[in-house]
Formats: C-alpha cells, sequence, structure tokens
C-alpha cells in the first residue's frame, strides 16, 4: 500500500515548477477507451504530441486509484497532450491481470505506458516485452523492476519515518522502551511496503518494542485477522499501540481492536483516506500520513507527455533510484506530511482534497465543532 489530491504548499511549488520546465506535449484521456480533445494549453508544442499513453493501475480496494489517481493522471495529460489519447485499466489485485493487461497494451500500440505494478517483481518480464518493442515505461507509485524510463513516487522511507514519530507522538510519557506495540505491514511484493517499514522501525527503535509484526497484504480484512491474532497472542492489557501501514488496513484493525474491548489505543495509517480523516476527527485513530496525489499524478503525466514527444524529462525526474532488479532509474520523489486532528483543516481541507462537508456528516458533526473544522 500501494495512494493525496492536492498538494502541501511545499510539494505544490516544486513540482510547479517541474511542470513549468517541462516540455509540453499533448494527449487526451479518457477511461478505459480513449477520447481526443482540440483544446489547447497554449503551448507552441502541444500540436505535436500524438499517439496513446497506457495506464494501469493495481488494485481498486484502496480509495485512491479510481477517485483520485486516474482522473488525476488523465486530465492532466489532456491538458498537456490534447492530440493523444489515454487507454485505462485496472488490475484489481492481481499480477497476472495486470500481464495480461500489458500485453494488451502492447498490441494496441501505446507509446507510453504509466504502470503502478500490482508486484513489481513480477512485472519485470512485462516490463522488458514493453521496452522491446519500443514503449516507454513509467513507473508510478512503485518501483517497478525492469528496465523504466522514469519512476514518480513519494519518499516512502520518510513516510514510515513519519508513521513512527506520529505513533511516539501519540504516545507520549508511554512511549518507553518497555511499551509493547503491534506491527501490520503492507504487501511485500510492493516495495513501498519495505521502505515504510524501514523507516518506521528505524524511528521507532530504541523507543518502543515491537511485539507482533505481520503482513496485512494492503487488505483490511487480513489486516483485522492479524490484528486478533497479535492481541490474542500479546494480550489486550500488554498492548500500548498499533501500527498500520495504510488507512485502509487501518480501519479492519480498529474493528479487531473494538471487538476486543480496546479503546483509546493509538494507531495510524497513511493515505488520509477519508473514513481516517474521520476516525481521526473522532478520536479512534491518531494519524495519517497525506500524499498529495495530485503533484505525484501531474509529475507522471508530464513524464508520460515529455516521453511521448521524445523531450527530456530532467527537469522532473531529478534524482534516481534504484529498483528490485539494479536498475538505477530516473526520478521525482515528493515528499509527505503527517496529518493528526490539530492540522486536518490546514492540510487536506485547505488542500480540498475532503471538504468540512465531506469529513462533518451527521456522525462527526460535535466531533467537528470541537476540531474547530466547519
Amino acid at each position: 500500500m500501494n495512494t493525496s489530491l492536492r498538494r502541501t504548499v511545499v510539494v505544490t511549488a516544486a513540482v510547479s515548477m517541474a511542470l513549468g520546465m517541462a516540455a509540453c506535449g499533448k494527449a487526451g484521456s479518457s477511461s478505459s477507451s480513449s477520447t481526443t480533445s482540440a483544446a489547447a494549453t497554449g503551448s507552441t508544442a502541444a500540436a505535436a504530441g500524438t499517439g496513446t499513453i497506457g495506464l494501469l493501475l493495481p488494485e481498486n480496494q484502496t480509495t485512491r486509484y479510481e477517485k483520485f489517481d486516474k482522473p488525476l493522471i488523465e486530465a492532466k495529460i489532456k491538458e498537456l497532450a490534447p492530440n493523444a489519447t489515454v487507454q485505462y485499466a485496472n488490475a484489481a489485485g492481481s499480477a497476472a491481470t495486470q500481464a495480461q493487461q500489458v500485453t494488451t497494451m502492447i498490441n494496441a500500440g501505446v507509446k507510453v505506458l504509466i504502470v503502478d505494478a500490482q508486484d513489481s517483481a513480477a512485472i519485470k518480464s512485462s516490463v522488458t516485452a514493453a521496452v522491446a518493442k519500443g514503449i516507454k515505461v513509467i513507473a508510478y507509485d512503485r518501483l517497478a523492476q525492469g528496465a523504466v524510463s522514469a519512476y514518480v513516487s513519494f519518499d516512502n522511507v520518510a513516510v514510515g519515518t513519519l508513521q513512527g514519530q506520529g505513533l511516539l507522538d501519540a504516545l507520549g510519557s508511554k512511549a518507553t522502551p518497555s511499551a509493547k506495540i503491534v506491527e501490520i505491514d503492507g504487501d511485500s511484493a510492493d516495495p513501498n511496503a519495505a521502505d515504510f517499514k524501514s523507516g518506521f522501525q528505524a524511528a521507532v527503535k530504541g523507543k518502543l518494542t515491537i511485539a507482533y509484526d505481520a503482513s496485512g497484504l494492503w487488505k483490511s480484512d487480513v489486516a483485522a485477522q492479524k490484528a486478533s491474532a497479535a492481541i490474542n497472542q500479546v494480550g489486550a492489557k500488554n498492548i500500548a499501540g498499533f501500527y498500520s501501514a495504510n488507512d485502509g488496513m487501518a480501519a479492519g484493525i480498529v474493528t479487531s481492536m473494538k471487538n476486543a474491548g480496546i479503546s483509546n489505543l493509538p494507531i495510524g495509517g497513511q493515505d488520509a483516506q477519508l473514513d481516517a480523516i474521520q476516525r481521526i476527527i473522532a478520536g479512534t485513530q491518531a494519524y495519517t500520513v497525506y500524499k498529495a496525489y495530485k503533484p505525484e499524478a501531474d509529475a507522471a503525466a508530464t513524464l508520460a507527455v515529455d516521453l511521448l514527444n521524445g523531450t527530456s524529462i530532467s527537469s522532473v525526474a531529478t534524482t534516481t533510484k534504484t529498483s528490485g532488479s539494479g536498475d538505477s532509474v530516473p526520478s521525482d520523489l515528493l515528499t509527505p506530511q503527517l496529518v493528526t486532528k490539530a492540522n486536518v483543516e490546514s492540510t487536506v481541507v485547505k488542500d480540498g482534497l475532503w471538504t468540512a462537508a465531506d469529513i462533518c456528516t451527521a456522525a462527526y458533526k460535535t466531533a467537528c465543532t470541537a476540531a474547530g473544522i466547519q
């Protein structure tokens, strides 16, 4: 697990500068098939870029992919490249399905392929097949193995570090080396999961004891099962807090905590999902990590259009990251942000990810008022 919508000021400024420096091209956008738009963006290069850009996302259990990443990427490609088209598919959590989708994209003649890999290692052969056909591959959010041309994501070790700090802050004086916590990680097939874990464990090392550590596979029900097993093994009274690698799994863990009669123990996640923000307001989740989807989506779209046009990507991909296959990939790594009850309004509400009306439904109105969210 695998991420949003609008950006922190710092991230927004950085990406805006990158987009301004990047060469413009053109591409229409759509969902499953494609659409073409004649709307120009004012760029003299806008008439040049034609062809199809493929977009493959990994799953649809997590809110972000269908609600945010897909429409944002399509919209930016349409803005930059109105003469191109976008072909889209979602793997629904299956690496085998995603491999078939890559084959379909190759056969359809896409020129550039944006892929958020369901399994970063398993997709290597598909990446190799695409590159052999002259297709430029962009690894989105997760660094796929193979000869990809570019990668855009967040600094995922920093995400884990923020998660660790968030848990320590929530525990306060209860954060001691003997305090036992339960750690539920993401899917090991996702290289980001290892980065989150690395950052988290480094942040809490010597400050907390990890009494139980298991993978929740980015699935709420699996995370709930693992949390129940941890409670039975460690003992409800012996647990000081929980770590969840993302908000979707946190929802399942919170349910397991409730079923076990556990309350007032801190738990955090990431992705700033609406239900997580509501839990933060209500006090049943301590924090989340906000990774603004729009800057990430905009960067991916810009890279795709630049590669479609054969122009340099160096103004966007300003660093490098080494993949699991040993490939050094030009990369754009954005900055995440910790969100607690104290800054919900100044982050996700201010950025427009969620409105106060989205958050403050009937069940949360009192909590919203107390938190100053109107």
